[in-house]
């Protein structure tokens, strides 16, 4: 395992349990609901798929994903938190890996999701993609969540990774044009949605803020409700994240 993936274990063995109560949290999944679900995967019949969600965390995509009758696989290179899933989801296939080389079989997925997940991988990225494109059958969907390096916001986002103890050295937003380049020869590019807002900010993203996840109740509708004005006006470069559909050729 090399150095950068080591620290990511270790940081994120250390704040998973912070970190599901944050997102995995009533307010946080009516955000993505509403803005990540709804208009990302609204065509989609889950029914029967074999789905991994990489990175998975403690699971963030799991309940909406079961719920729609996938078969799901999560997949994380922090043991404390496949242990953890494995205690919110009983049943449901389990593996401590690395989304680099994650050992599973070729050409087996659906589909592949990974919410914000990429962009700690850094300087392996790549490799990452490349192993998505491994594991997921021909025609299969890929879906991803991450910071966008085109964003003004970006530059505010290098000085606060610099500074806050949540983030770890490597981690940086994602070239999305730069990945297009890369991997046009191995994905179709379907979709991509830019979003932001203050719900994005502090009710998705509360534990970067230290709210309380107790507190959220006090703003949480109204600001989701801002962010539902906003969501028109939001482009790449106005935007704290983007949400993109790839299918592999």
């Amino acid at each position: 395992m090399q150095d950068s993936q080591k620290k990511q274990q270790e940081h994120y063995d250390e704040i998973i349990y912070d970190y599901d109560a944050h997102y995995n949290e009533k307010y946080s999944n009516k955000y993505r609901d509403r803005f990540l679900y709804k208009p990302l995967f609204a065509d989609i019949d889950w029914k029967g798929k074999k789905v991994l969600e990489g990175m998975c965390g403690t699971g963030s995509t799991t309940s909406y994903l079961l719920d729609k009758g996938a078969q799901v696989t999560g997949l994380d290179i922090s043991p404390k938190a496949i242990e953890f899933f494995k205690e919110k989801w009983p049943g449901v296939d389990a593996v401590a890996a690395s989304m680099t080389d994650s050992g599973l079989e070729d050409n087996y997925f659906d589909v592949v999701v990974i919410d914000g997940g990429l962009h700690h991988l850094h300087p392996d990225l790549n490799k990452a993609v490349e192993e998505v494109y491994r594991i997921l059958k021909p025609g299969g969907l890929f879906f991803f969540l991450e910071p966008n390096s085109s964003s003004f916001f970006d530059k505010l986002r290098k000085i606060w990774y610099k500074r806050d103890s949540l983030f770890e050295e490597n981690e940086a937003a994602v070239d999305l044009e730069q990945m297009k380049i890369d991997f046009k020869n191995k994905f179709d590019f379907k979709k991509e949605i830019y979003i932001g807002g203050p719900a994005f900010m502090f009710v998705f993203n509360s534990m970067v803020f230290r709210i309380p996840p107790k507190l959220k109740f006090l703003y949480s509708d109204f600001f989701i409700f801002l962010d539902k004005i906003i969501e028109p006006m939001v482009n790449k470069y106005s935007s704290f994240k983007v949400i993109a559909s790839w299918q592999k050729k």
